[in-house]
């Protein structure tokens, strides 16, 4: 019996993916990850993975309340369960909820959402980001510092008004998996304004953007921090 697909596969860590925020990003994280796996290791490998997939209407239901220490706790009890499953790492798939990952690491590895991509702009030369996502990714200071304080990044985001465009159509469309044609003719007229600002590129700050922008139709070139996280937490799982 040939022992190098077994032993090549003993090594594959395993994934522990908290997902659900919403379903339709999600199953993007889940064949992003798998489609590295085949490109890397080839052949019929893929992914170790483990997914607890929330009920999204109570996740979003505490944000909009300002509940993020319930939020936040029911990640932790997420966390918990995925380590006594044998997860080895987490793949907190949802950039909002970063906001409170802090308790994540208590449990298992955390591959943080904003490192990667941040990594990924620096490496292609640009200094400046727009940042598109919900109003919580934009408006606090999680997510923001983290690309300015430890990688040095200056960050925009759109005006009130563009701001309150993006949120609602995440919440009231895409989360819904709903792709409207005006909504994305305004994302790309907010895109514009972000370039006219002086962003160089642009962060897809929220999994479920993906579904509804491209780079072909922007004014920027795209970093999408779903198929960027994805990525990165399979070259993890596979020691690259």
């Amino acid at each position: 019996m040939d022992s190098g697909p077994l032993a090549k596969t003993s090594t594959m860590k395993t994934l522990g993916l908290i997902g659900g925020m919403s379903w339709e990003s999600t199953t993007t994280y889940y064949q992003e990850i798998n489609r590295r796996v085949r490109e890397v290791q080839g052949g019929l490998h893929s992914a170790r993975c483990i997914v607890f997939s929330f009920d999204f209407a109570e996740i979003e239901a505490l944000q909009h309340a300002g509940k993020w220490a319930e939020a936040g706790a029911m990640l932790d009890d997420a966390a918990a369960r995925l380590k006594l499953a044998g997860a080895d790492a987490l793949v907190l798939c949802t950039n909002t909820m970063h906001f409170v990952s802090h308790g994540l690491e208590a449990h298992l590895p955390l591959i943080h959402i904003v490192d990667p991509t941040a990594q990924a702009i620096l490496k292609a030369g640009y200094k400046s980001v727009g940042l598109l996502g919900t109003r919580f990714t934009m408006e606090k200071d999680f997510y923001k510092s983290r690309l300015a304080d430890k990688f040095g990044l200056q960050v925009i985001v759109p005006n009130d008004e563009g701001r309150d465009t993006v949120h609602t159509v995440i919440y009231t469309e895409l989360c819904n998996g709903i792709i409207n044609h005006n909504s994305r003719t305004d994302y790309y007229t907010i895109i514009s304004e972000l370039k006219q600002a002086g962003a160089e590129c642009l962060i897809l700050g929220c999994t479920e953007i993906g579904l509804l922008v491209d780079e072909p139709g922007s004014d920027l070139p795209v970093f999408d921090t779903a198929q960027i996280h994805a990525i990165a937490a399979a070259d993890w799982a596979m020691g690259n």
